[in-house]
C-alpha cells in the first residue's frame, strides 16, 4: 500500500482520517454486492498535509483564523482568499503526481474524470459537511486533473466552509482533506435519494429527486425535479415535474447548460422499474451502513450507477423496535416543558418515577421522553381520555393524534394492552380514592386535607435527607428505588383529591359566571396571588432577598466577580455580606433543588451553582422598589377581591341568586385554596432529586479515584442501573460513555417533534387561524388580557436582561423561570398548553400568555413591540 494514493478497492470505513467521509464512504460501496460505483481512488490526507506542511507561511494565517467567530464575516474572507491562493500555486510533489498518473493509467487516460473533496469531517453521522468543499466535473487530461486537485485542497478554505466549521466547533487545522478522483459517468438522468422520506421522517418511505442529465442542475437547484415516493416496494406518490433545462458533459471537458425540447420537459424522468429498482438498490446501502442514507445516482445506457452516499443527519431518530409492531409516541419532553436534549442518566431516572405512578410506558428518543401511547388509541374509550386529557397540556399534540387517529386503516394495525388511564391497579385505587376526597373538599369548605398531605410529603422528605446519607454502594440503588416508591405514592397517588378539587371548581367557575352574568374566564383572575404556590411564592420571595441585596453596595458589587466554590465564603469578607449570605442561603435551603430543565437530574441546581440568581436579583433590584412583594400581593388581592365582590352582586340579583352565590362562594373557597398546591408534587420531586443526585455524585468521586471513569459527569451518560452495576462489579466499557456524548452531541442540535411513530414518522399539526389577524402568530389562548410592550427573547434563563413593562419570549419555561415573571408584563412560549407550568404562573400573576406559538424565538425579534392577545390566543408584531 502506497503513502498518498488509495483505490476504491483498499478503502473501508476504518479510514476516514486518511480519506475522508467520501472517500470512505466509496470505499464501503464498492464492497456491497449488486452495487455499481464508478471506478476511481483517492489522494489521501497525507498529500494534503505535505502541501500544507511545507508552506510554513499557512501556520500564520491558521492561527488568525482559530480566533474568529461567526459575525466576523469580512476577516474570514479576507483570510480565506489567502490561504486558498497559496495552496492553488504550490506545485503538486513529483511523487504525487506519479502516482495518480498511474491510476488514470489503470482506469483509462483517455476517461473524463470528475474530482471531489473528501473532508474528515465530511459526511459523518455527527455532521453533514455535504457541499462545504468543492466538485468539479468532466475533467480530462493529467495536467488538468493535477489542477484541479489544488483547487480541491483549497476549498478546504471557502468562506462557507470555514464559516460552518465554527458554527460546529471543527478546528480548522484538525480537519484534514483527502481528494476522490473518480471516473465520469455521462448519465441520461441522475439526482437524489433518501431511504427515509426527509419530510416525514418515516422510515418506510424512500423519496427520490430525478432530473435528465447530470445531477447538477438539480443541486444547484436550476429545476424543479420529479419526486416519486415508494413504500414497501410500491410506488405510492409522484410528482412530475416540469423541467425546462439540463446539465450535461461536453467531450472536451466541462459541462453545458441545455433547454429541453418541449415535449421532454413534461416527462417522467425515470419509468416506474427504474424507480423500483433503484429503491431496492438504496435499501441495500441502507443496510450495509445501518442507517437512513443520502445517495447520489445516475443512470447511463440503462444501468443504475451510486456517486455518492451519506447518512442523513436532520433525521430525528426513530424510536427502536420492540416487538415489529406499530407504535405511536407523544412527547413527554413538551409536557415537562423540557424539550432540551436529557443525559441518559436523567432521562431514565424520570423514568422510573414515572413508570411507579402505573402510568404508560416511557422511552428515550433523541435525547428525548416519550411515551408510548399506541395501546390508548389502539382502544375506543382509551383514545377519547387521551386525546381529550391532552388538550391541556399541549395543542399540538392533540392536534396530531387526532390525525393518527383519522388513518382508521393505521389504527387497524395498533396491538392492544394495557391503557395509560386503566382503573386497575394503583393507579386506579388512588384515583377514586381522589374522588371520594374531592367530594369531601367540596363540601366541607376547609383545608384539613391539603394540610395533612403536604405535611406528609414534608415528612417524608426530611426522613429521606437524613437517612439517604447513611447508605453507599450497590445498596443505595435499591434505598433511591425504595424512596422514589414512598415520594410517588405520596406526592401523586395521595394527591389526586386536592387536584381534582381545584379543576372542578375552575370548571365549574368558569362555566357559571359565563352562563349567569356573562363573565369570560373568571378563573384567570382568581388564580392571581393564590395561597400554597410554592412555586409563584419562590418569584415573591426572590424579591424580599433582592430587598436585603439592596441595602449592601460591597454586596453588589462583590457579585460583579463572584464565584461559585467560594461564594459564600468570600461574602462574608465584604460590608454586608453576613446579612446577605444569610437571605440567599434561606432562599436556597428551599428553592435550592430548582433549575432550568429540573426533571433532568443532571442539570445543575441553584444550591450548586447560586451565581444563577445574581442576574435575577439584580433585575429586581433595577425594576421594583423595596417592599414589592408585599405591594404586588396586595394590589393583587384587592383586584379578586373587588372583581368577587362584583360578580356576586350581580348574581344575587338573578332568579335564585342566593342560592347561586352560595355555590359560588364554596366553589371560589376550594379553587383559590387548592389551585396552587399542584405544583407542590413536582416541588417535592425536585427535592428528591437533588439528594438522589448529590450521593450519586458520591459515588462517583470514589469511581473516578479508582480509574472507572475519567469525570464525575460521565455517570449522567449511563442509565440508572447501569450506574448500579458499575458500582456493584467497578467494570465498564468506557466506549459505551464516549459514543453516547457523541450521540448527546448531535441530540442537543435536534429539534423533537411532538408525535412520532415506531417507523420514525413524524405527524405533524398546526393551529387554525380563521380567527386571528393576518400575519398573527397563532397559539393557544391560556391567560387573558391584552399587552402591548417590548419583546425580549431570552434563550437561557441567565442570560435574561429584563425591563419592567417587557414581554418574555421563550422557547419553554419551568417552575425556575418564576422569578423573571415579576418583571414581565406578558408572556408568549413555543411549547405549552392550559396547564403547564408558564401558564399556571401566568395566570397567578396576571399576566396575559400565549403558548405554543411554533418558532417564537425566531419569528420575533429581540426589541420589537409586540401585542400579546392572551384572550384570542395570538400575537401581533407591531413594529
Amino acid at each position: 500500500m502506497n503513502n498518498y494514493v488509495l483505490s476504491f478497492s483498499e478503502i473501508d470505513k476504518t479510514q476516514l482520517l486518511t480519506v475522508g467521509g467520501k472517500g470512505a464512504n466509496l470505499g464501503e460501496l464498492s464492497r456491497i454486492t449488486g452495487v455499481r460505483v464508478p471506478d476511481g481512488f483517492c489522494i489521501t490526507t497525507n498529500g494534503y498535509l505535505r502541501i500544507v506542511n511545507e508552506n510554513t507561511s499557512l501556520k500564520e494565517y491558521f492561527d488568525k483564523l482559530s480566533m474568529l467567530k461567526v459575525k466576523d464575516r469580512a476577516t474570514i474572507g479576507e483570510l480565506s482568499a489567502k490561504i486558498r491562493k497559496i495552496i492553488e500555486n504550490t506545485p503538486i510533489p513529483a511523487d504525487i503526481e506519479k502516482e495518480v498518473a498511474e491510476q488514470i493509467a489503470k482506469i483509462g487516460v483517455s476517461n473524463a474524470y470528475v474530482v471531489r473533496s473528501s473532508a474528515t469531517a465530511e459526511d459523518l453521522p455527527t455532521a453533514s459537511f455535504a457541499g462545504q468543499q468543492d466538485t468539479y466535473l468532466n475533467i480530462i487530461g493529467l495536467s488538468s486533473i493535477y489542477k484541479h486537485i489544488c483547487k480541491c485542497w483549497a476549498s478546504l478554505f471557502t468562506d462557507r466552509a470555514v464559516t460552518y466549521r465554527i458554527l460546529n466547533g471543527f478546528d480548522h487545522q484538525k480537519v484534514q482533506l483527502s481528494v476522490v478522483i473518480q471516473k465520469m459517468v455521462f448519465p441520461e438522468s441522475s439526482g437524489i435519494m433518501f431511504t427515509a422520506d426527509p419530510v416525514s421522517g418515516n422510515r418506510k418511505i424512500s423519496s427520490i429527486d430525478a432530473g435528465f442529465g447530470l445531477g447538477e442542475a438539480l443541486v444547484s437547484g436550476l429545476i424543479d425535479p420529479d419526486i416519486y415516493k415508494v413504500k414497501e416496494k410500491a410506488i405510492i406518490d409522484k410528482k412530475v415535474s416540469i423541467k425546462k433545462q439540463a446539465i450535461y458533459g461536453l467531450k472536451e471537458g466541462g459541462t453545458v447548460k441545455q433547454e429541453l425540447e418541449p415535449h421532454k420537459q413534461k416527462e417522467q424522468v425515470l419509468s416506474d422499474t427504474q424507480i423500483l429498482l433503484l429503491e431496492e438498490t438504496g435499501r441495500k446501502i441502507e443496510e450495509h451502513f445501518n442507517k437512513p442514507q443520502d445517495i447520489e445516482w445516475c443512470i447511463s445506457d440503462g444501468l443504475i450507477h451510486i456517486v455518492q452516499s451519506r447518512p442523513i443527519t436532520t433525521l430525528f431518530p426513530a424510536p427502536e423496535k420492540r416487538d415489529g409492531k406499530p407504535r405511536v409516541y407523544l412527547s413527554m419532553s413538551h409536557q415537562q416543558m423540557m424539550t432540551d436534549a436529557i443525559k441518559p442518566l436523567g432521562i431514565d431516572v424520570f423514568r422510573i418515577g414515572f413508570d411507579m405512578t402505573g402510568g404508560a410506558a416511557l422511552i428515550g428518543v433523541g435525547g428525548r421522553i416519550y411515551m408510548d401511547v399506541t395501546h390508548d388509541l389502539a382502544s375506543p374509550i382509551g383514545r377519547g381520555i387521551m386525546i381529550k386529557g391532552i388538550g391541556s397540556a399541549d395543542v399540538l399534540i392533540q392536534k396530531a393524534l387526532k390525525r393518527v387517529v383519522a388513518r382508521k386503516e393505521y389504527i387497524k394495525t395498533l396491538p392492544r394492552g394495557k391503557t395509560t388511564y386503566n382503573m386497575s391497579g394503583a393507579m386506579g385505587k388512588a384515583m377514586f380514592r381522589g374522588m371520594l376526597e374531592m367530594q369531601q373538599i367540596l363540601k366541607a369548605k376547609n383545608l384539613d386535607i391539603l394540610i395533612r398531605w403536604v405535611a406528609d410529603a414534608k415528612e417524608n422528605l426530611k426522613n429521606t435527607k437524613s437517612e439517604i446519607v447513611k447508605v453507599s454502594g450497590s445498596s443505595l440503588f435499591d434505598y433511591i428505588l425504595d424512596d422514589m416508591r414512598k415520594m410517588v405514592e405520596i406526592t401523586v397517588y395521595n394527591g389526586y383529591g386536592v387536584g381534582l378539587a381545584s379543576l372542578y371548581a375552575k370548571s365549574k367557575i368558569d362555566k357559571n359566571l359565563k352562563k349567569w352574568i356573562g363573565v369570560e374566564n373568571a378563573s384567570d383572575i382568581l388564580s392571581q396571588a393564590v395561597p400554597f404556590n410554592v412555586t409563584s411564592e419562590m418569584g415573591f420571595d426572590l424579591l424580599d432577598v433582592s430587598d436585603e441585596i439592596r441595602k449592601h453596595q460591597d454586596v453588589l458589587s462583590y457579585f460583579e466577580n463572584a464565584q461559585d466554590k467560594s461564594f459564600f465564603e468570600d461574602m462574608l469578607k465584604v460590608s454586608g455580606g453576613t446579612e446577605a449570605s444569610e437571605a440567599i442561603l434561606s432562599y436556597l435551603e428551599k428553592y435550592g433543588a430548582r433549575c432550568t430543565g429540573e426533571i433532568d437530574i443532571t442539570r445543575t441546581r441553584w444550591a450548586e451553582k447560586p451565581t444563577i440568581l445574581i442576574p435575577m436579583i439584580l433585575s429586581n433590584i433595577k425594576n421594583f422598589e423595596p417592599g414589592a412583594h408585599e405591594a404586588t400581593l396586595k394590589r393583587m388581592n384587592k383586584e379578586v377581591e373587588t372583581k368577587t365582590k362584583e360578580w356576586l352582586e350581580k348574581i344575587h340579583r338573578l332568579p335564585g341568586g342566593r342560592s347561586k352565590v352560595k355555590s359560588l362562594e364554596k366553589l371560589i373557597f376550594v379553587f383559590r385554596n387548592y389551585v396552587g398546591i399542584r405544583e407542590f408534587p413536582k416541588y417535592i420531586m425536585m427535592n428528591h432529586y437533588l439528594l438522589y443526585k448529590q450521593v450519586l455524585l458520591k459515588q462517583a468521586e470514589m469511581l473516578v479515584q479508582k480509574g472507572i471513569i475519567q469525570y464525575l459527569e460521565d455517570i449522567y451518560y449511563l442509565n440508572f442501573k447501569e450506574l448500579g452495576d458499575v458500582v456493584r462489579t467497578g467494570q465498564l466499557d468506557y466506549t459505551l460513555i464516549a459514543n453516547r456524548k457523541e450521540d448527546f452531541f448531535i441530540y442537543e442540535k435536534m429539534t423533537p417533534p411532538r408525535v412520532i411513530t415506531s417507523d420514525g414518522e413524524i405527524i405533524t399539526s398546526e393551529y387554525d387561524k380563521s380567527d386571528a389577524p393576518a400575519g398573527a402568530l397563532c397559539g393557544i389562548a391560556v391567560s387573558s388580557g391584552v399587552i402591548e410592550g417590548r419583546a425580549r427573547v431570552v434563550l437561557r434563563m441567565e442570560e435574561a436582561s429584563l425591563e419592567e413593562g417587557d414581554i418574555l419570549v421563550t422557547a419553554f419555561t419551568d417552575p425556575s423561570w418564576t422569578p423573571l415573571f415579576v418583571s414581565v408584563k406578558g408572556l408568549v412560549t413555543e411549547i405549552g398548553g392550559m396547564m403547564t407550568h408558564g401558564a399556571v404562573i401566568a395566570r397567578e400573576y396576571g399576566l396575559p400568555a400565549v403558548v405554543g406559538v411554533e418558532n417564537a424565538t425566531k419569528l420575533i425579534k429581540d426589541g420589537q413591540r409586540i401585542r400579546v392577545n392572551g384572550s384570542g390566543g395570538f400575537v401581533e408584531i407591531i413594529d
